[in-house]
């Protein structure tokens, strides 16, 4: 179990500096973008002192943003790796490679990218005070759902193999979660922050850049770490 654990993080860390790079070239130019279009929509108060910036844009934009996705990647990583553990001999018969890419994809999509068709992303500017906190929960709670749901249709999946066979099984599985998600997300309430007059361009981009991040991370992490754990059981079949 440790050596997974220490593999995936591994795995996480360099496939946290490969989302950074993405990050940092698609996805730092539109908040920047962002951040002009909210300080030309604030209107100054006369005598009112700026804020002091306790933290410059250029180290956000930099050895931030780098921090920020390391530490999330190794921690991904290390919870990959452990859900891994679980599922390999379990619920998949698969060689290491196929498992890691098969645990990616569905980590991508039941733990991000549902949630996030619900409530994607806002760069700065887009957002009120008093919503945020409130959507920020509801994203969450989509996201427990989400992993809820798929708990229900892998059970679902399971038992219906040896009546429906492993494919039939399979499809019926994922019906089970598109429709259960498909409810949650009919049933939480709809947030919309953006400003009449924010560019959609920008906003557009933006979200396709944070999906974009995810997307690289997620992938890398399945490719790296099926790629770590396959080159060692080659090794000491040696």
């Amino acid at each position: 179990m440790a050596s997974l654990l220490v593999r995936g993080m591994i795995a996480g860390l360099i496939a946290s500096l490969l989302a950074f790079g993405f990050a940092k070239v698609i996805g730092e130019p539109q908040v920047d973008r962002a951040i002009a279009f909210e300080e030309a929509s604030h209107t100054p108060v006369p005598g009112e002192a700026e804020e002091p910036e306790l933290v410059s844009r250029e180290v956000q934009a930099s050895v931030g943003l780098l921090t920020g996705v390391a530490l999330y990647g190794t921690a991904l990583g290390g919870l990959f790796a452990l859900a891994y553990a679980f599922v390999s001999g379990r619920l998949l018969q698969l060689p290491p490679r196929s498992t890691a890419l098969v645990i990616a994809t569905v980590g991508f999509l039941a733990l991000y990218f549902v949630p996030y068709l619900k409530y994607p992303a806002n760069p700065p500017a887009v957002g009120q005070g008093e919503t945020i906190g409130y959507r920020t929960q509801l994203y969450f709670g989509m996201m427990v759902f989400s992993l809820f749901a798929l708990a229900i249709a892998i059970s679902f999946g399971r038992q219906a193999i040896q009546k429906f066979g492993g494919w039939n099984a399979s499809i019926l599985g994922t019906v089970v979660y598109l429709v259960l998600v498909v409810v949650a997300a009919y049933a939480l309430p709809v947030i919309n922050e953006v400003p009449e007059k924010f560019p959609a361009d920008l906003l557009w981009n933006f979200r396709i850049a944070s999906l974009g991040t995810q997307f690289i991370l997620w992938a890398a992490i399945g490719l790296l770490f099926g790629w770590l754990i396959a080159a060692d059981r080659e090794r000491l079949a040696r």
